[in-house]
């Protein structure tokens, strides 16, 4: 009988609780974009250094595990591979380059990645090949490159930098696709070390001497040692610091902020929204005061209002956020691929979880009303 009471009411009363429902639904959008644009954000930050294939990042020594400004020469590179317990080492740099590509020269930014092939830091390729040579002009491309532009396997793409004071411009092969790799918020592609060091952004009289990189990739014998063998490295070869990926990444410059930021947005928007609803049901409460009162006088219990009342919030509430969490995704499968914005179904669900909470959350103060509801009172018989 409660529930059948209110499901009646919601019926006879479609426009109003239909508002409500609306209001419920853009809160859910909102909460749903705000994680997407987190993941999203996050994710072009760190997920190049997350998907690393190996367990440890080597930064230099003082460098406040920033990846811009550690230098790991040749000479402290070959102390870390003689370390025991290291299976394999490679040198990764990074830097940023404009992508020129097609016959009418569209431009994309995009990091700059030098690998050594087959060593840790080269990505895996699932179509094409690996890169073949340490001096080869090939280049390997994420899947963040190929969703943006019109390049396919074997086309010739231009990498535009800047060396001293002159515009450059080499001219690379495309051999390999590899997965999303993004660094710094931008495609990743990947070129043999040697050759970064020919392509890379660099100033006047830059890049003579010693090979260096920013990081070196460690993967070690024993995955599950790589405290033991942080400490190890660190102690053996001199000024450089050892971490291990999510160190790595949360070192990204206002990575730890800008996802503080977000996560707070979100917080506040679950707040709102109790806040919302709870004005909303306790005006719908207000108005339908001699209606309660009725039911009592006839002999209606407080459990029969109370339900019928939850049961009408959490309906209400529940047809909202799956009518927001339905637009939501389908505004993310119309996003632009440059967009930001990653829908994952693990924080998907726990923010429709959290969402169908807040509905009965903020409606309980309607319930208490309801509950202190006086029959005689509520149809003006009391004197």
């Amino acid at each position: 009988m409660p529930i059948y009471l209110a499901l009646k009411e919601i019926w006879h009363n479609k426009g109003r609780f239909l508002l409500i429902s609306l209001i419920v639904a853009l809160i859910t959008t909102l909460v749903l974009f705000i994680a997407a644009l987190a993941e999203g954000l996050g994710n072009g930050n760190r997920e190049y250094i997350q998907k690393l294939n190996g367990e440890l990042v080597v930064f230099q020594e003082n460098v406040d595990i920033s990846i811009s400004a550690s230098r790991i020469g040749r000479t402290t590179f070959a102390g870390i591979r003689r370390v025991p317990g290291v299976a394999a080492a490679g040198q990764v740099g990074f830097a940023s380059a404009e992508m020129l590509y097609g016959p009418d020269e569209k431009s994309l930014d995009v990091s700059l990645i030098g690998v050594e092939p087959g060593a840790p830091g080269a990505p895996p390729v699932f179509e094409g090949s690996d890169l073949s040579r340490s001096r080869s002009e090939e280049v390997v491309v994420d899947q963040n490159v190929i969703a943006r532009t019109s390049i396919r396997i074997g086309d010739k793409i231009t990498l535009r930098v800047v060396q001293g004071t002159r515009e450059e411009r080499y001219s690379l092969t495309v051999v390999g696709v590899t997965d999303g790799r993004q660094y710094f918020i931008r495609p990743g592609i990947f070129v043999p070390y040697l050759t970064y060091e020919k392509v890379r952004p660099q100033g006047e009289n830059e890049g003579r001497g010693e090979l260096v990189s920013n990081i070196a990739v460690v993967k070690l014998e024993d995955p599950n040692d790589w405290r033991a063998m942080a400490e190890r490295i660190e102690q053996t070869v001199a000024r450089v610091e050892v971490v291990d990926r999510k160190t790595a990444y949360e070192a990204t410059p206002g990575y730890t902020a800008q996802q503080s930021t977000l996560d707070t947005q979100r917080y506040f928007t679950f707040f709102i929204g109790i806040l919302v609803i709870g004005g909303f049901f306790q005006i719908q409460t207000l108005q339908k005061v001699a209606q309660i009162g009725m039911l009592k006088a006839i002999g209606a219990s407080n459990t029969t209002v109370a339900v019928s009342a939850l049961a009408q919030i959490v309906t209400v509430n529940a047809f909202g956020v799956l009518l927001g969490a339905a637009g939501s995704l389908a505004l993310g499968l119309a996003l632009p691929p440059d967009l930001p914005a990653i829908f994952v179904g693990e924080a998907v669900l726990a923010a429709v979880g959290s969402l169908l909470l807040i509905g009965p959350l903020g409606g309980l103060v309607s319930v208490w009303l309801l509950l202190r509801v006086e029959p005689l009172i509520a149809l003006g018989l009391a004197q």
